[in-house]
């Protein structure tokens, strides 16, 4: 009866560690398909200084501004 017993539990832990081994392997796939996201360019602010993404400030003349507000007031006198 023991070894019954022991048998069966063996039975059970195989089943759950290939159920384990399976979840790991889909996890592990959906993160190697996944692309991180394209690093986008940051640039310095003319008026104040500050680093902002490209896509997030304004152009003016050639001259890169974090906001319209600053775009307006210029660059920052030196």
């Amino acid at each position: 009866m023991r070894n019954l017993l022991i048998l069966i539990l063996v039975f059970i832990g195989i089943w759950w560690l290939r159920g384990a081994v399976r979840r790991f392997k889909q996890q592990g796939g959906a993160k190697a398909a996944r692309r991180p996201a394209d690093a986008e360019r940051m640039l310095e602010c003319a008026h104040c200084g500050i680093n902002v993404p490209e896509s997030d400030g304004v152009r003016a003349d050639g001259v890169f501004y974090c906001c319209e507000q600053h775009r307006r007031a210029g660059p920052r006198p030196d």
